[in-house]
């Protein structure tokens, strides 16, 4: 029986493979609950910190009464902590998981340790759409009522259509002919939407739209958590669901049809759900670079490749991630809040850079 798949196998012999299930240097069950305890303190501290201090302990006791049906106390605290500030922590950990998912699962549907999910240009046609939604004031309830969030999805999805008919062939999807396509499109999509960018009406437009463009989690909001609450635990069952499936993938198209997996349907079904939940994610925090792609990679370097650990950890991580960023954003400056996108690239680079040179030859 070949029900499950060597979990200590490197498959890295092919040109562009992403690596494949290798010797595990940390057991995922520990990391995992570490990882589990270290996001629980980091939300504790997102939403404790700020302009006005409230101890951890006041934290929790709004949260505990608001959780078990109380009427909130009078006073600021309570709607500081419950309408501010625990929306945006919980909507920075859920896009942090989202991307860390998106990331492991695009490496393994074109088969590039390099890949993310803006390959794919669905963010650049998110952009796109949210961008439209300010400059042309479709954001307020205009022409289309959209809002920003549902502009930006629309875009997302837009550029999900065209990319798949380009990208479609009558055998299946070709990883090099669908990461052409997305970078292509993704390419036209952003010179559209800087061309919007200038014909902004006024300074604190541009403003917006520059800021939304480099990543931002201010607008956070109840009502808001609705589509990533529901997407990044539902993208996460769906993916654990096929894991052994994206193990093979990542061995080659032979390989996994060796194993009875059909490549074609796997990354069509890989395209479809990472499109979509990029959409979400994007539609609902902007642009955020580098967290899908340097997750995965920290944590193959920690677990391995073997996606039944691997997909988790990321989702984990990634929400870590993305929490303490948001907190650094918020309040490193006195005057002005940082644009996301723009820390995590400071970070993103050179910590990618040092993780590929701890494997030396993961990337050819």
């Amino acid at each position: 029986m070949t029900d499950t798949l060597p979990a200590r196998e490197d498959t890295r012999g092919r040109e562009g493979d992403a690596p494949g299930p290798r010797t595990r240097s940390v057991p995922a069950g520990p990391l995992a609950l570490a990882l589990a305890a270290a996001l629980l303190a980091a939300l504790t501290v997102a939403v404790s910190r700020g302009s006005t201090a409230i101890p951890a302990g006041e934290v929790w006791g709004v949260v505990l009464r608001r959780l078990s049906g109380e009427a909130p106390r009078p006073g600021t605290d309570d709607l500081i902590v419950w309408q501010l500030r625990l929306p945006r922590a919980l909507l920075a950990a859920l896009v942090g998981a989202g991307l860390g998912l998106c990331g492991t699962a695009m490496q393994a549907l074109v088969r590039n340790p390099l890949a993310d999910p803006y390959f794919l240009g669905i963010s650049n046609g998110a952009s796109l759409g949210a961008v439209a939604a300010i400059v042309l004031g479709l954001g307020t309830g205009g022409a289309l009522g959209l809002g920003l969030s549902g502009a930006a999805f629309a875009g997302a999805l837009a550029t999900f259509a065209l990319v798949w008919t380009v990208a479609r062939r009558r055998e299946g999807f070709a990883p090099l002919r669908l990461v052409l396509a997305g970078v292509a499109i993704g390419q036209f999509l952003s010179g559209f939407t800087s061309y919007l960018v200038l014909q902004a009406g006024d300074e604190q437009q541009t403003r917006s739209v520059l800021f939304w463009l480099m990543g931002s989690l201010s607008g956070a909001s109840w009502p808001l958590l609705a589509a990533p609450a529901v997407a990044v635990p539902g993208a996460l069952l769906w993916l654990l669901a096929r894991a052994r499936g994206l193990n093979a993938l990542t061995m080659g198209d032979e390989t996994a049809a060796g194993l009875g997996v059909d490549a074609s349907r796997l990354r069509r079904e890989l395209f479809t759900l990472t499109s979509l939940l990029t959409g979400v994610l994007v539609a609902v925090s902007g642009a955020i670079a580098f967290v899908a792609l340097m997750v995965p990679h920290a944590c193959r370097l920690v677990v391995g490749g073997d996606h039944r650990r691997l997909l988790p950890l990321s989702a984990l991580f990634g929400a870590l991630l993305l929490v303490v960023v948001d907190i650094a954003c918020r309040t490193a400056m006195d005057t002005q809040e940082l644009p996301v996108g723009v820390v995590t690239s400071l970070i993103g680079a050179p910590a990618l850079l040092y993780l590929l040179d701890r494997r030396p030859g993961s990337v050819r």
